[in-house]
C-alpha cells in the first residue's frame, strides 16, 4: 500500500517520487495539523497578546466590508 515509486534522470538520481494518493492525502493532513499545532503553541507564548472575543469577532467583520 505504501509502495513508492522514483522517477529518476538518465544518470539514475532520484529526482521525484510518486506515492499512493492515500498516502499523500495523509501526509497532507499531518503537516496542516503539525501548522496547527505549532500556531497554537506560538500564541500559547504570547498570551499578553489576547484580546477579548467580541473585540476579535468586530475586528473580523470591520475587515471583511
Amino acid at each position: 500500500m505504501n509502495r513508492e515509486t522514483f522517477v529518476t534522470d538518465r544518470k539514475g538520481r532520484k529526482i521525484a517520487v510518486q506515492i499512493p494518493i492515500k498516502l499523500y492525502e495523509k501526509l497532507i493532513s499531518d503537516s496542516e495539523e503539525l501548522d496547527e499545532i505549532r500556531e497554537y503553541r506560538t500564541a500559547k507564548l504570547h498570551k499578553g497578546d489576547a484580546i477579548p472575543i467580541e473585540q476579535a469577532f468586530k475586528e473580523i467583520e470591520d475587515a471583511i466590508k
